[in-house]
């Protein structure tokens, strides 16, 4: 079985991979792509990772799993799409230790030793940290901006490395990745990639994402450009949809107010133009796919 394993990170996707993934399931599942709710493997899935540990186990756990995630008979699955955002760590403990989700090794390992016939594929989506720590922060009960940072500082803070990890601890999985700031442009690639079907193909909610970033003048646009020229290939359309965001994109929609001690605007630059840097390597990484529009 291949199973395709999205993991976060947090502040990015709000569960919309999954509700996407989930719409069209019924379609998805003629071709044995199997979409469980939440509620089927979460809770389900971290209780047995903690309860594993560094320790091996049973022999007949993989079964047991699938046959409480699956509602169907898990011969006809030849993939199953997880989505967990908190499976690495909760919010409050994203920098526990000083270290990005430093607990990621463990638990991808972990998830090799339950699933060990299984071909894993880690799907990841990553956020410039100038907005993705205080995103996160505000998910977290921590009194202030430093608790929640623990001593870390922000400019020393790459995603890369994160990449590298899961790399060097699990390296029969690949990873792929997109940027969240990319994702309203490749939202369709996202989920046809999660459930391994051709990115030609026809699904559900393709252009959700984008939706919710352009007024709906620009968006009535579009959609008639869409039925107008139903040959235009994908990298056609997302140059007509960076177009469009041009001149009906919703400004409310696309910037964010960041209000943090010492966080003046060369600073959030600075964080910025670290993080550009950062995806330009992980695109280099062997054995990571980085979507890009």
């Amino acid at each position: 079985m291949q199973i395709s394993l999205h993991i976060g990170v947090h502040g990015t996707d709000e569960d919309r991979l999954l509700k996407g993934l989930l719409r069209n399931a019924d379609d998805f599942r003629k071709d044995g792509v199997a979409i469980p709710g939440p509620s089927r493997y979460r809770a389900l899935l971290s209780d047995a990772l903690n309860g594993l540990g560094d320790g091996t186990p049973a022999p007949e756990a993989r079964e047991v799993l699938l046959d409480t995630i699956l509602s169907e008979d898990p011969e006809t699955v030849s993939r199953l799409c997880l989505s967990h955002e908190n499976l690495l760590s909760v919010p409050k403990l994203a920098l526990a230790g000083g270290r990005l989700y430093r607990k990621t090794e463990q638990r991808l390992q972990g998830v090799q030793k339950l699933f060990p016939r299984d071909r894993i594929g880690v799907f990841l989506g990553l956020r410039d940290f100038a907005t993705f720590l205080p995103a996160v922060y505000k998910a977290t009960p921590h009194g202030s901006f430093d608790e929640f940072l623990g001593g870390v500082d922000p400019m020393h803070l790459r995603w890369s490395d994160l990449v590298r990890r899961i790399r060097e601890a699990v390296p029969g999985m690949p990873v792929t990745v997109w940027c969240n700031e990319d994702t309203p442009l490749i939202w369709g690639q996202i989920l046809r990639e999660m459930a391994g079907i051709p990115l030609e193909r026809k699904i559900i909610g393709s252009f959700d994402v984008f939706s919710e970033i352009i007024n709906p003048e620009g968006m009535r646009r579009f959609r008639a450009f869409l039925k107008e020229n139903p040959g235009v290939n994908e990298a056609q359309k997302r140059r007509v949809m960076t177009a469009f965001l041009d001149k009906y994109a919703l400004d409310e929609a696309i910037e964010e107010e960041l209000d943090l001690p010492g966080w003046d605007a060369a600073y959030v630059d600075m964080l910025t133009e670290l993080y550009d840097e950062d995806v330009w390597q992980i695109g280099q990484m062997p054995g990571v796919r980085l979507l890009t529009p």
